[in-house]
């Protein structure tokens, strides 16, 4: 579904990203575990094709088409999604119209879609404006929702979202990955997925096949996700580049 390869990234010229290669399969769930300053939230900012970010060397293909150079509409077009994890405040537009230009239709029940995720009040409020980090979090989802892409890309949904609004949070997050029918593991609705996570805490409700761990710009190691996060708990991301170099020499 998603490929890179050898990907090189800067931001006005000081180097991000340096040969990450990366794969996620169809209907898989993928955990980015990372330090801060890692490159984790630049690697999702680059996949979705946000202009600063420049890539110098190396592909980015989607659904097996080069998408490197392909603008964000585009990228979206093809099916790519993505939240933030700190998205602007838009004044002037309220989130009920931004919904209704996502969708393309005014048919489409937003009020029900709203209230299964405690934001039907904030449909008449600007984007954002005075929200808190978890009703950032909710509407960024509840866009998402609408959009229903194939691959969600999503930047520490964890971050800024109290522990009694998590559960709805994380629940969401799993219910739209498996197309609502979450008993399907891998059913075809199932969407693709890269979920960056500081914290770890979204493993509790999603049901993530891999995880990546990138450090200093780049892939230092990959496994089974659980595992990866015992030993982060443990021994810190030091082990983990530690081991890249070992197994380098």
């Amino acid at each position: 579904m998603l490929q890179i390869e050898g990907l090189y990234v800067e931001v006005a010229e000081r180097p991000l990203l340096k040969n990450v290669n990366l794969a996620v399969e169809k209907g898989d769930t993928t955990i980015l575990f990372g330090p801060n300053g890692a490159g984790k939230s630049a690697l999702l900012s680059t996949i979705m094709g946000f202009s600063n970010y420049k890539v110098t060397a190396g592909k980015i293909y989607f659904k097996g088409k080069d998408i490197t150079d392909a603008p964000v509409n585009e990228r979206a077009k093809l099916g790519l999604g993505i939240m933030s994890q700190r998205p602007p405040n838009i004044v002037g537009v309220k989130l009920r119209e931004l919904l209704e230009i996502e969708t393309g239709s005014k048919t489409l029940n937003l009020d029900q879609m709203a209230e299964s995720i405690d934001m039907k009040r904030f449909l008449g409020r600007d984007i954002n404006v005075g929200f808190s980090g978890g009703e950032i979090k909710r509407s960024e989802l509840l866009q998402l929702s609408v959009q229903k892409p194939d691959f969600y890309l999503l930047d520490e949904p964890e971050s800024g979202v109290d522990p009694v609004n998590m559960a709805q949070v994380g629940n969401t997050i799993q219910n739209m990955l498996c197309g609502g029918d979450c008993h399907a593991k891998k059913s075809a609705k199932r969407s693709s997925s890269l979920i960056i996570t500081h914290t770890g805490e979204i493993l509790n409700y999603v049901d993530a096949d891999k995880a990546f761990i990138l450090c200093n710009g780049t892939v230092m190691c990959s496994g089974n996700p659980n595992r990866l996060l015992n030993e982060i708990k443990s021994k810190g991301y030091e082990e983990c580049i530690r081991c890249k170099l070992t197994n380098l020499q």
